[in-house]
């Protein structure tokens, strides 16, 4: 699911190229992608671009007479810019949104049809879909641990709930806490003072690393390829790779469809954190260290 950097990176994209135009037409290859029912796109059309927003995870595009449109991409939701009125073609095609020099085109991986576009007006309704969490750039350190703090959650838990933390989900919380070498599992209220610092300025400069290399990246074309597994990540996505800080290798919990990466030596103390489908089978075989990860590897 794209994220604060890069729904950021799509933003900056998007302003020079939609900006101070008229949204021309909306096209909807399928009606389930629309919400709401009223007001109707249509009444979007013909509408100049004034406002662009971040709003969590979602998309804001807001128009002349206090309209917005609000898309919320979820997993597999990906934007392209295309020439104007390209053709909405294949099952991966889901909207285009016409401008006088381009389409802006939606575009869907899968069968789980989970992205969505809302219609609102006025700013109270655009509200409506905010889930609540704080910005961590206009926070203080006081701010920041009291909204984790609120329920005792584990660190993973916290940073990715929308309701605590703005735009943070699976991918880059990995990155903060290994960059606070702190463990996924760890719960918000036995965090020591020190901890706690550290955990700040890592999402704050974790965060502001990639806003930054990635509108670099727009500034040379528009963002294509975004992804939630990227070069230069630490952790994310690189179970069994070393550790760039360490040379251990990265180790994962996977739960449903996400898995967390983390560095045992660096975040754990060196012990393995259980992985819930291989700790039900291995029950109180599950190693606790990487030695004896090892060791049973060998068996």
């Amino acid at each position: 699911m794209p994220e604060l950097p890069d729904i950021a990176a799509y933003l900056s994209a998007l302003e020079p190229r939609i900006g101070a135009q008229p949204i021309q037409q909306i096209r909807l290859a399928s009606p389930f992608l629309l919400r709401t029912a009223k007001p109707s796109v249509t009444d979007v059309e013909g509408h100049i671009v004034r406002d662009l927003r971040r709003i969590g995870k979602r998309i804001a595009i807001g128009v002349e007479g206090d309209l917005w449109l609000v898309l919320h991409l979820m997993i597999a939701g990906r934007l392209h810019w295309r020439s104007r009125g390209a053709k909405l073609a294949g099952r991966q095609s889901r909207a285009a949104f016409d401008f006088p020099n381009g389409s802006l085109v939606l575009t869907e991986v899968g069968t789980k049809h989970r992205a969505s576009l809302y219609v609102f007006r006025g700013e109270e309704a655009l509200q409506s879909v905010d889930p609540g969490g704080i910005d961590v750039f206009t926070s203080n350190l006081s701010s920041f641990r009291d909204a984790l703090t609120a329920e005792n959650r584990t660190l993973k838990r916290a940073l990715t709930d929308p309701r605590i933390l703005s735009g943070i989900g699976n991918a880059y919380s990995d990155e903060i806490l290994y960059a606070a070498r702190l463990s996924p599992i760890a719960l918000t209220q036995k965090l020591k003072p020190d901890e706690w610092e550290r955990l700040f300025a890592a999402t704050r400069d974790t965060l502001r690393f990639w806003i930054d290399q990635l509108r670099a990246e727009a500034e040379t074309g528009f963002p294509e390829k975004v992804t939630a597994f990227r070069k230069g990540m630490a952790v994310h996505g690189r179970y069994g790779e070393s550790c760039p800080r360490c040379g251990e290798k990265i180790q994962r919990i996977r739960y449903a469809d996400n898995e967390t990466n983390y560095c045992a030596p660096c975040q754990t103390g060196g012990r393995l954190l259980a992985d819930r489908s291989l700790s039900r089978l291995l029950q109180s075989d599950w190693p606790r260290t990487l030695d004896e990860l090892e060791a049973l590897k060998r068996r």
